[in-house]
């Protein structure tokens, strides 16, 4: 089977898009946002394809870009589009392939529609990404109780930040899910060094089949 994985994360800005650009890099993936809320620096997509070095082709195009950066949701109504969910049809690419949502798992794409819904549609593994930060136990378990009622599949947890073994222990004991591994602080952020810090953190081998 060929690997492919939505990631989403237990708050915003945990290091989301960092951790998918390091993750698309080492499968060498295909990468898709199909929602991108707020354009500074041209998004994520454009963060991704930096710190990934994936070929232009293989950073998919979102299919909503909304200027705000707020919730989609709410986005999309400053902006005055309607979000449609049956075009986040999954996208038709060979190859490994990682999706990344916006901010957590209950973040609202329309006033009756989450992205967690969105999710239970794709069928997906779902890789967590959390904090190691003051309040990640909460939000971490809160993650994983939203995508199980769902009977979403949780491939795993990936923490982001300064090493807290307890608390990373015991959201995966509690949780019941498999650490996957900890990317460290990096200063500089570029392709290199995440590619470095991937490589100290994780194994790859736990995100092929």
């Amino acid at each position: 089977m060929t690997p492919r994985f939505v990631i989403t994360g237990t708050d915003t800005n945990v290091g989301k898009t960092v951790f998918a650009a390091a993750l698309a890099a080492a499968l060498d993936a295909s990468y898709w946002k199909p929602i991108q809320a707020g354009l500074e620096n041209g998004g994520d997509s454009a963060l991704v394809a930096r710190l990934s070095g994936l070929p232009a082709g293989r950073v998919l195009p979102e299919v909503y870009r909304l200027n705000t950066p707020c919730s989609p949701h709410r986005a999309a109504m400053i902006d005055g589009v309607t979000i449609d969910p049956d075009r986040l049809a999954l996208p038709d690419v060979h190859g490994p392939l990682v999706i990344e949502g916006a901010g957590g798992a209950l973040v609202p794409l329309t006033r009756s529609i989450l992205y967690a819904d969105i999710f239970e549609r794709w069928g997906m593994p779902v890789v967590i990404v959390a904090r190691t930060t003051l309040g990640t136990i909460n939000h971490s378990l809160l993650t994983i109780e939203a995508l199980r009622m769902r009977q979403v599949m949780i491939h795993g947890i990936a923490f982001v930040g300064e090493a807290n073994e307890d608390s990373e222990a015991i959201i995966c004991e509690i949780g019941e899910v498999r650490r996957l591994g900890r990317l460290d602080p990096l200063d500089p952020l570029d392709a290199a060094t995440l590619a470095e810090g991937f490589a100290r953190g994780f194994d790859v081998i736990d995100f092929l089949p």
